[in-house]
């Protein structure tokens, strides 16, 4: 137990450390609630995301050799290489969760990241309608389809909402007592049911495919992911098309259509051909 305590208080040092040395303009940043995303770019202009107002040049600089020793650090504290052989680091901030990618030459001119802070408050379906964002009818249309355990993906951009989104339809699951398995990259989906397993990927270690195959042996009734990008959609469609129904998903798509496109893509890269049907009915 000693031992344990001793790695416990080491690493949240190393954390504070970590936070630190990010600097007092990203550190003000990260701590303001009305912003989202900090984003370093390689001319040395720092720019930020918020809620309301969408991204802006927060009128702060940073310099070259500042950016790298940032990513440098963050990869050394979650153990990755950096280097021009693989100049890129895509990382979790320990204790906070905010997700970090950054970049070295000679895939960028300089040193650029970007670091999103995780959601904190649920904005839940009935806040969409209050705000105006969705009619009343539609979120009544979508609670209902969660209730009758329909599979849900959800399309977008980047920055356009799809978590948040998401994090709506998976607080209609927190009042039942369905088993969900909930499986992401980052930690960035909040579910509050009762019955829980949280599954997250490791490079090297777990993909999200080998997770989804995880996930069927967890007697799960729901399995939500964070989002779909890869050889995982071929794993997750015979989930939630076969016995595990009420599956909740984002993908990188403009329109429904779209998303449906994309998913058929993503599939036909795990497998030679697939019947488009099968996607589309699921």
């Amino acid at each position: 137990m000693a031992g344990t305590s001793l790695h416990s208080e080491a690493f949240s040092r190393g954390a504070r450390m970590l936070r630190t040395a990010l600097g007092p303009a990203i550190a003000t940043f990260l701590e303001d609630p009305s912003i989202v995303e900090v984003m370093l770019n390689p001319d040395g202009r720092l720019w930020i995301d918020r809620l309301s107002g969408g991204l802006e040049d927060s009128g702060r600089t940073m310099s070259a050799a500042d950016g790298e020793r940032i990513v440098r650090l963050v990869a050394h504290h979650v153990g990755a290489e950096v280097h021009a052989e693989k100049p890129r680091v895509s990382a979790e901030l320990p204790e906070t969760g905010e997700r970090f990618e950054g970049l070295l030459p000679p895939v960028v001119a300089a040193p650029a990241f970007a670091i999103r802070k995780p959601a904190v408050a649920v904005f839940t379906l009935d806040d969409y309608a209050a705000a105006g964002i969705m009619t009343a009818g539609q979120a009544i249309l979508l609670r209902e389809a969660v209730a009758a355990r329909k599979n849900i993906l959800v399309a977008g951009g980047t920055s356009t909402g799809k978590t948040t989104l998401t994090n709506a339809l998976l607080a209609e699951i927190a009042g039942t007592t369905d088993r969900v398995v909930l499986i992401e990259d980052t930690r960035e989906l909040q579910c509050r049911a009762p019955n829980l397993v949280a599954l997250r990927t490791k490079d090297g270690v777990a993909s999200l495919s080998d997770l989804v195959r995880s996930s069927l042996r967890l007697r799960p009734d729901r399995i939500p992911v964070g989002e779909v990008r890869g050889s995982e959609a071929l794993e997750l469609l015979k989930a939630w098309g076969t016995g595990h129904p009420g599956g909740i998903g984002t993908i990188h798509a403009g329109t429904a259509l779209g998303a449906l496109r994309r998913l058929e893509q993503l599939i036909q890269e795990a497998v030679l051909t697939v019947p488009a049907r099968d996607s589309s009915r699921t």
